[in-house]
């Protein structure tokens, strides 16, 4: 479960390659919703929410239903290719026992009961993870704000500003400091991920700057990142068995991802979307599926790829979910992705609860 930084080609260290003989084309590549045109923003105008305000910016005060989700997404690497991290505040956390076993008790539960800030850092020296969750007494949303514990985010109206101040387990060292992103465009913008639209997922602000000014550990450092949101008004593991997600900068700043969705009842969702620095989004017809090597806890993930595919860096190896830098093909570029896999079947196994709180401490 440590964060790990293996094998980056900037480090001059080697690069494994990826099995991706096996290219999978049974995928259903249905929208739930469809396009109204060329070029067209053909998901929901989310208005206040999907995490955000009418006109894009990042808002913190919307409802989440008992049972429910809604979580801010970040991720970014440095200029110099040395660092790298990935932020994520939770209301509701899906990932938390806790509030999955609270759900077994009474399926009307308080997502704010169940909030935490999950901070995870990438480099060769300061790799670090921490994940604390804090009851409802410790956090606190507002429109521009999201308190959790001594930790919090702001929008000031330009820029996301994330103080973080959070302990790392199993082996306690600080992470802290300040995360400033800077969007280039903010979007609108957000699709359903299950044909019930229970499940919602949109990004903020697709291509971003970010400055990091860390006392613990020591970094500061610029690159270029991502802000996105996800919301469901049930338990995360409803609709899902398993979905691959990526995120790249194509070569003329534009971003793309996709997402590669299993549902239950064998349905199967790809979804698709080009962000275009001036404002608009278009869908694009996505590549084969190649078939990755298993992780070490044998996490079966694929990549969307029209050629090869490389495992540049592996920086999450755990039983339910994994995360990777990638280097593919998509649209006639080679690029460079966030890449994760995520099990909703093995998340919700007695012994995967069982073993979460070793990494996941509760503060009530």
């Amino acid at each position: 479960w440590s964060a790990l930084w293996s094998s980056h080609t900037r480090m001059d260290v080697g690069i494994q390659q990826a099995n991706s003989k096996q290219p999978d084309t049974g995928a259903d590549t249905r929208r739930w919703e469809r396009a109204s045109g060329p070029g067209s923003s053909h998901g929901r105008f989310v208005g206040p929410a999907g995490g955000r305000g009418s006109d894009g910016a990042p808002r913190f005060d919307q409802a989440v239903k008992p049972g429910g989700y809604l979580w801010w997404y970040v991720d970014a690497l440095s200029d110099c290719g040395e660092y790298g991290l990935t932020i994520i505040a939770f209301a509701g956390s899906v990932f938390s026992p806790y509030y999955a076993w609270a759900r077994g008790r009474n399926p009307v539960v308080n997502p704010d009961d169940y909030c935490c800030l999950n901070v995870a850092l990438y480099s060769k020296k300061a790799g670090r993870w921490a994940m604390t969750e804090r009851g409802g007494r410790h956090c606190s949303r507002g429109v521009d704000y999201f308190s959790i514990g001594p930790s919090g985010l702001h929008w000031d109206g330009q820029a996301l500003h994330i103080d973080i101040n959070e302990i790392t387990v199993p082996f306690p060292r600080k992470i802290k400091g300040r995360v400033t992103v800077y969007p280039d465009q903010l979007f609108n913008f957000g699709v359903p991920l299950d044909p019930d639209q229970n499940h919602f997922w949109g990004p903020i602000a697709p291509g971003a700057r970010i400055q990091v000014q860390l006392q613990a550990p020591e970094q500061t450092w610029q690159g270029h990142a991502y802000l996105d949101s996800n919301e469901g008004s049930e338990p995360i593991d409803k609709p899902f068995v398993e979905w691959d997600w990526s995120r790249c900068r194509m070569k003329n700043g534009d971003t793309a991802v996709i997402y590669d969705i299993q549902l239950k009842k064998n349905a199967s969702l790809v979804l698709a979307y080009r962000f275009h620095q001036q404002g608009h989004v278009s869908e694009f017809n996505v590549p084969a599926r190649q078939t990755l090597d298993k992780t070490k806890w044998a996490l079966s993930r694929g990549m969307r790829s029209e050629g090869e595919v490389l495992i540049m860096s592996q920086l999450e190896d755990t039983p339910f979910y994994q995360r990777a830098i990638l280097q593919s093909q998509l649209m006639n570029e080679t690029v460079e992705s966030f890449h994760e896999s995520l099990s909703l079947n093995r998340l919700g196994s007695p012994l995967v609860q069982a073993m979460l709180p070793w990494r996941m401490p509760r503060r009530s």
